[in-house]
């Protein structure tokens, strides 16, 4: 087994899951590490899943399609991709969870019904549920839900919070820096006080 560190990111189109995932890719790179990065993406403009693996270590790391029981963390920017991504993490590994439920498509239509007590089941899983969407509406706006959860992951990770922070700032929109770094640390803090 390698050194490298797999995180599966997931959610549906237009949450920001690619471009957190490029946030993390882009903050190993800076930190030394070797990445590898794949994305499968859904119907992702209609709202569709969207999954990227991101694979990191200090010494050179092969890509990685995700398999069960093989990824070290789940960033899940909602309950319902949560439980789907669940068998993907390995024991011992861990997920990252906005507590929010996104009604998709065939549910919204009435062809299909949401999972019945997802949280209940992620937080028996271990899951750290954030409340990401109110955080990041608090601290800077609703669409920054994926850097509050980078946030978190970042008290998980050995990457410095200074690098995090060049990273959001050279890669986010110029007028949008300030609140990504908002978001970035309201993320972290929480999770460093849950973690206390």
């Amino acid at each position: 087994m390698s050194n490298a560190t797999t995180v599966l990111l997931c959610g549906v189109g237009g949450q920001g899951t690619i471009l957190a995932a490029d946030l993390l890719a882009r903050t190993a790179l800076a930190s030394n590490y070797d990445v590898k990065v794949s994305e499968i993406h859904g119907m992702s403009q209609r709202g569709g899943a969207v999954t990227t693996v991101v694979r990191f270590g200090t010494e050179p790391v092969a890509t990685m399609v995700a398999d069960h029981g093989c990824v070290d963390c789940v960033v899940s920017f909602e309950t319902t991709e949560a439980l789907r991504n669940l068998p993907f993490v390995r024991e011992g590994g861990y997920l990252l969870v906005a507590d929010e439920d996104i009604k998709p498509l065939p549910v919204l239509t009435g062809k299909a019904g949401m999972p019945e007590n997802a949280r209940e089941k992620l937080q028996a899983a271990g899951a750290s549920l954030i409340p990401a969407g109110p955080i990041a509406e608090q601290v800077a706006t609703s669409k920054s839900v994926n850097v509050v959860l980078l946030g978190a992951l970042a008290t998980r990770l050995d990457f410095s919070e200074e690098v995090w922070k060049e990273v959001i700032s050279k890669r986010v929109p110029p007028k949008t820096v300030e609140a990504n770094l908002r978001a970035f640390d309201a993320g972290y803090e929480f999770a460093r006080k849950g973690a206390e």
